[in-house]
């Protein structure tokens, strides 16, 4: 598998050479930098060894962004959309390599890495579009011979900090419309899937030098916690776009808010899916296994808490049971598993440590969980999915845990159903299973899902790019992607031309001299 993975990282533009190599493309480490090594959760393996960067590393590469940033903003956007295009056709081209490199490196299937890509393939589609749609208003002014305007300007550096659940597209939904908004991006990727992020950088750097645009248009940067908190402590960095736990946001919520600085905060989520007795339980039952074991539960839209009415409860309780029997666990590259292993050791003893104070809190496991051994799980990271009836109100169930472990919660009336889900302190995704249109309706109401994202028959994972993603409450209020989330990389500005050969002034203001 190494020697696969060798050369696709070659393919990529990556050459290791069995040394450590840094990965800026403008920046050159420091003695102080630190060597650190890329393990892949798949099997334990080591894939190669990179350079975190030291805080005169951030230095060289933000005095980069900023010199790029003059010239980036000033190039037409209808231009840079060209160039974010021509970076989704590399992507096309590189899609199987990109994609198997992501699944490798964080662990999730196959199928879910190519997926991966083709979100960055579809956001640089819809970015295209965007460039030339940055639409402002105008609008009537009370002074005679005046008009009035809004415009969108580029904001600057865009400083991203993306997580390894997703450890591509997240930057691609950032960068991509940042780009094609006039702004710069400085991208610390996750130190537990920094590969992946190399040979997005590499791909892009290319795509920039072949129009002969600086590389410090687009700057990437290995780093730990602390250069974390250096670009977020930076004011030269305009927006910080955190996607994380949600005590990590709010960290750099209040470094950020210190220096009156822009955040976009996507954190944790607590996703539950509710089961109606007029649910169609096939649907049901595909949405619900997906929803929970896709990612090894490692995504932000897992579905974590299942509400299931009481007149359906045990029906599908047995349902879920035997489906959880036919679920096949191993290497993620193996298009037969379902189930891949879990980012690293850190993130099984979490695993194991939720199962326990579920226990302890009075949680009955219909399907056990567990660590799995043998010679095909010998990174250590493999945990079998498992199925806990639980109260909403445990401790543990009101926590995110990044793991397989799905919760069952019983329900009488839909407005106990409502008021269960909404009953977390995180608002990411949330969903309905129900053939009744009162239903339905009433969980996309005032009344109903207080998440940012409401779905009816389809899970609470796998969202468009169509649409602005995000959640509310300690989710954290950010919009990325779709829609009009744009907006969030630009600076409003209100225009007024006087084109009258005198000044009134506005509210009837008399002021001669």
């Amino acid at each position: 598998m190494k020697a696969t993975i060798a050369s696709i990282l070659k393919e990529l533009g990556i050459e290791t050479q069995n040394a450590a190599f840094s990965t800026g493309r403008n920046w050159d480490a420091s003695d102080q930098s630190k060597v650190f090594e890329s393990f892949s959760p798949v099997d334990g393996t080591s894939i190669a060894s990179a350079k975190l960067a030291a805080a005169a590393d951030f230095e060289t590469v933000a005095t980069a962004a900023e010199k790029a940033f003059k010239r980036w903003r000033t190039v037409p956007a209808p231009k840079r959309g060209d160039v974010v295009r021509q970076f989704g056709d590399a992507l096309r081209t590189q899609k199987k390599n990109l994609g198997t490199l992501v699944s490798y490196e964080m662990g999730k299937s196959l199928q879910e890495g190519l997926g991966e890509v083709q979100e960055m393939i579809d956001i640089c589609d819809f970015a295209l579009g965007l460039s030339r749609q940055l639409y402002g208003l105008t609008m009537h002014s009370e002074r005679p011979q005046h008009r009035m305007y809004e415009q969108w300007q580029p904001l600057g550096i865009v400083g991203i900090i993306s997580a390894f659940n997703f450890p591509v597209a997240v930057w691609a939904w950032n960068a991509a419309l940042a780009l094609v908004c006039g702004n710069v991006c400085i991208w610390k990727p996750s130190e537990k899937t920094p590969l992946t992020a190399v040979a997005c950088q590499h791909i892009l750097a290319k795509i920039l030098k072949e129009n002969e645009f600086p590389e410090g248009i687009s700057n990437l940067i290995l780093g730990d916690k602390a250069i974390g908190e250096q670009m977020a402590g930076d004011k030269r960095i305009a927006l910080i776009s955190a996607t994380g736990s949600t005590k990590m946001g709010k960290e750099v919520a209040k470094t950020v808010a210190e220096r009156l600085g822009k955040s976009l905060l996507e954190l944790g989520g607590n996703n539950a899916m509710i089961i109606s007795q007029h649910a169609d339980l096939d649907m049901s039952l595909i949405a619900a296994v997906f929803g929970a074991v896709g990612t090894a539960g490692q995504r932000c839209t897992s579905t974590r808490r299942l509400i299931i009415h009481e007149s359906i409860y045990d029906n599908f309780k047995e349902r879920l049971i035997n489906a959880y029997k036919q679920l096949r666990i191993g290497n993620p590259l193996d298009e037969n598993n379902h189930v891949g292993p879990l980012i690293d050791k850190a993130a099984v003893e979490s695993y194991k440590s939720s199962i326990e104070k579920c226990k302890a809190e009075g949680g009955t496991f219909v399907v056990e969980g567990g660590v799995l051994n043998g010679d095909e799980y010998g990174s250590g990271c493999y945990v079998k999915p498992c199925i806990a009836e639980v109260k909403n109100h445990f401790a543990i169930v009101q926590h995110e845990t990044f793991a397989p472990i799905l919760y069952l919660i019983k329900y009488k009336a839909l407005d106990e159903a409502i008021e269960l889900q909404n009953a977390v302190p995180q608002g990411l995704s949330s969903t309905i299973m129900t053939l009744n249109l009162r239903e339905a309706e009433q969980f996309l109401s005032v009344n109903g899902s207080d998440c940012g994202i409401a779905n009816v028959n389809i899970g609470t994972s796998g969202a468009e790019i169509g649409g602005a993603f995000g959640g509310e409450k300690e989710t954290g209020g950010g919009r990325e992607s779709g829609s009009d989330a744009w907006k969030a990389y630009m600076r409003r500005q209100t225009n007024t031309i006087n084109y009258a050969d005198h000044l009134p002034l506005a509210q009837g203001i008399k002021f001669d001299l």
